[in-house]
């Protein structure tokens, strides 16, 4: 056993551990240490990334207008 929960804790340690109490590096919201917000308000359309773009290209999944849509 290793005494880990399947929780949020925070754990201090080597690598990949972290001692940021803003997250923690196991349970359920240990991908969010990787994570960061981008906006692309007011971003020319020429530099959107393809799957922002309107007309859709990759056919993702997306939220438009409190909408979900692929197109």
């Amino acid at each position: 056993m290793t005494d880990v929960e399947i929780s949020q804790m925070v754990h201090g340690g080597p690598f990949p551990a972290t001692a940021d109490s803003r997250v923690t590096s196991v349970g359920s919201t240990s991908i969010e240490r990787f994570l960061r917000p981008v906006c692309y308000q007011d971003c020319p359309l020429e530099l959107l990334p393809q799957a922002l773009a309107d007309d859709n290209p990759p056919g993702l999944w997306r939220r438009r207008d409190g909408q979900i849509v692929n197109a």
